[in-house]
């Protein structure tokens, strides 16, 4: 069934390139250039960017040398005559494949499959400079930078991301990003059957710390394998389940399964936002025997003894209330210890503080933009993408490639004083791996409907999805995005 499902998915895009005049030599080349954007999240098979009708004149700086920051700036740099860009970025690695940290956790993959120098990315003529924003003036279009420096702009994008806050769990420490320095954080997460995949040492221990697990459960040991998602955003929504799933599969691939518990516990109230998928996790987890417990936000970690403390949080019926002629409701919660041997945790996640305290930043930390336009809602020359823009559910890599191009777009209509007429419509994507050999490919916008970009069943795993996500999904990235063309 799977390859008659994979020949269909052929057929369609072949479909959809000779729709587009395009021949099948060509758009195998785009796809291995990494430019086949045409296979997710949308048709459109256009290898090169277009001019606009209009240049921008004046310093184009953009905070955050990452995916979306460098994408950004491939894609400037494509499309006008003569950019003056510069990207600030503090960190070497910073354009690394973060998706692949599941598959490293794993063991699937190596951490030198999905490491990547920032200096073989950055695009011809623009200014690179390794430091970092640490104060942020838009009233007169200027950052200072942490070695003292001062820079100014006509134009600025912020593409900064989002620091995990390990440090705010008690018995845990260190703010740290993926790719960045992280021997804080190291101290105690990788250690005794602490994990985490949203680093990518931390996925490289997740795997150490996955294999004596396993080894435990098939020497016959009862083990218990806790998995965590707080109570703040995250990028990767699906990835604390990505990781649980497998652990599922590797427990089964070693005959081990029967002796392991797997306990997902959510902040939240759902597996996902999206009704149709939340209704598929929950039988999936159910089919594997993976259990879930509601509204417990891990709040502490004991390494000593092995053991996760949680708040449990619910809501009850109060009293009466005379004036609204209804019952209140009251908050209640209680702290809960669970033991582990094996514990996933995904970190809570915040702006930088430099990003949130600042002029440009907000109550919530992150900076607020027309979700839309992705303009920043108090300066005009203010363009914000990736996990540091206050949109809803555009933490993912998907998100970010849509995003981009709006920016781009938006940013030369506001440097000529037209409309911004370039729209990002909240497209997300989250390849659900579900075992190794399956995925759910999980698209879905603002609307929190499902929205296939292939008439399939969307809720359902596939091999072909698999294929798309081992083997497709990197190169279409970092070869397809970071030249500003996917």
């Amino acid at each position: 069934m799977e390859h008659k499902e994979l020949d269909r998915m052929v057929e369609i895009i072949d479909h959809e390139i000779k729709k587009q005049g395009i021949s099948r030599r060509d758009a195998m080349k785009m796809a291995a250039a990494g430019s086949a954007a045409f296979m997710m999240g949308g048709t459109s098979a256009s290898a090169a960017t277009t001019a606009h009708a209009g240049d921008v004149k004046g310093k184009i700086l953009i905070v955050g040398g990452g995916l979306a920051g460098i994408s950004t700036a491939a894609r400037l740099t494509n499309t006008l005559s003569n950019p003056d860009i510069t990207v600030v970025e503090p960190t070497d690695t910073s354009v690394s494949y973060q998706p692949g940290q599941t598959l490293v956790g794993a063991g699937l993959w190596q951490k030198s499959d999905i490491t990547y120098q920032t200096k073989d990315f950055v695009p011809s003529g623009v200014k690179m400079i390794k430091d970092k924003v640490v104060e942020f003036n838009p009233d007169n279009n200027k950052v200072k930078l942490a070695s003292g420096k001062e820079i100014a702009y006509d134009f600025m994008i912020v593409a900064a991301g989002v620091m995990l806050d390990f440090g705010k769990i008690n018995g845990l420490e260190g703010v740290i990003t993926s790719s960045g320095e992280n021997s804080s954080a190291r101290k105690i997460v990788g250690k005794n059957g602490i994990s985490s995949i949203y680093f990518a040492d931390g996925a490289v221990d997740t795997w150490a710390n996955m294999q004596k697990f396993i080894e435990d459960a098939k020497g016959g040991k009862k083990v218990k394998g806790v998995f965590t998602h707080p109570n703040t955003p995250i990028k990767c929504g699906g990835a604390p389940k990505k990781i649980m799933y497998l652990t599922d599969a590797r427990l089964r691939e070693a005959g081990a399964r029967e002796n392991a518990d797997l306990t997902f516990y959510p902040n939240g109230s759902k597996m996902f936002g999206v009704t149709e998928y939340h209704n598929a996790i929950t039988r999936q987890f159910e089919d594997r025997n993976m259990q879930w417990n509601y509204r417990h936000n891990l709040i502490s970690v004991d390494s000593a003894k092995k053991t996760a403390t949680f708040n449990r949080h619910w809501k009850e019926k109060g009293p009466w209330d005379e004036d609204l002629e209804e019952y209140s409701i009251v908050m209640n919660s209680k702290e809960v210890e669970v033991p582990y041997d094996f514990l996933h945790i995904t970190p809570p996640m915040k702006a930088p503080d430099e990003i949130a305290k600042s002029p440009i930043g907000s109550a919530k930390g992150w900076v607020p933009v027309t979700k839309e336009t992705l303009q920043h809602i108090k300066y005009p020359n203010v363009f914000s993408l990736g996990d540091i823009a206050a949109v809803p559910m555009g933490k993912t890599g998907g998100s970010a490639r849509k995003q981009y191009k709006v920016v781009v777009e938006n940013l030369i209509s506001q440097a000529n004083g037209k409309e911004l007429k370039s729209k990002y419509a909240g497209y997300t994507v989250c390849p659900l791996i579900t075992s190794i050999g399956t995925v759910m490919l999980a698209e879905f916008n603002w609307t929190k409907k499902p929205t296939p970009s292939f008439p399939f069943d969307p809720t359902q795993e596939r091999w072909m999805w698999w294929l798309l996500k081992y083997y497709a999904l990197k190169p279409m990235t970092v070869y397809g995005m970071l030249s500003g063309r996917a």
